[in-house]
């Protein structure tokens, strides 16, 4: 499978990459035509760091940030993040804010949730919620629903990689967009042209990875 690997780079920062592989992938929610492999990204700081850096332009002068949600093993890319909405600027909207950077938990129900002692970072706060992926937009709402529960004021989604340009009345801001992937498809389970075929699954995938079949 990956010897299939194509590497493409981010319009919005020539220096940021990532790795795709044609194929036949299976989602939590949807069937797709290629793997986006991110683990550079997400594990590497230096690359981290520059994907940080490109999606703080989005941010920095026009709006204000008190926590950054991060879901997908995100937690440093977050970090890199609020370092660069905290830095000092005439500009700056965030100039020397002390910004959170949480993750939400799974109970025993598969629900999102947020410890007691970190929900004070959530309510009344304005919030970036940060995921490596979107493609049918389903766990951006999943995450959204739960960080208004808790009383949070989502200012801002950000991804890595979006096959969607909008979350209801928010917008998707991303390095990578199903536009550098020409030939993306998504598809329900029971559209899916491989399966049609009965074709097999190259492997199950999510933001943290894959697993062959």
């Amino acid at each position: 499978m990956e010897s299939r690997t194509i590497k493409i780079k981010s319009k919005v920062n020539s220096k940021v990459s990532i790795a795709i592989i044609p194929g036949h992938f299976a989602t939590n929610h949807s069937h797709v035509n290629y793997y986006i492999d991110m683990t550079g990204i997400k594990y590497r700081h230096k690359q981290a760091h520059l994907v940080a850096d490109s999606l703080a332009a989005e941010y920095t002068n026009s709006t204000p940030v008190d926590t950054i949600v991060c879901m997908d093993d995100c937690e440093m890319i977050g970090a890199f993040l609020a370092r660069e909405l905290s830095k000092p600027g005439v500009m700056s909207m965030n100039s020397d804010n002390d910004i959170a950077v949480i993750t939400p938990q799974f109970n025993t129900n598969a629900q999102l949730i947020f410890r007691d002692n970190i929900q004070n970072l959530l309510w009344n706060k304005h919030i970036i919620l940060l995921v490596a992926s979107a493609t049918t937009g389903k766990t951006i709402n999943r995450a959204l629903e739960c960080i208004r529960y808790y009383g949070g004021n989502v200012v801002g989604i950000s991804a890595i990689f979006s096959a969607i340009d909008m979350v209801g009345d928010i917008p998707v801001r991303s390095l990578f967009s199903a536009r550098d992937l020409p030939d993306y498809q998504t598809w329900a389970l029971k559209d899916c042209p491989f399966c049609k075929k009965q074709e097999g699954i190259d492997a199950i995938v999510d933001s943290y990875g894959y697993t062959r079949l």
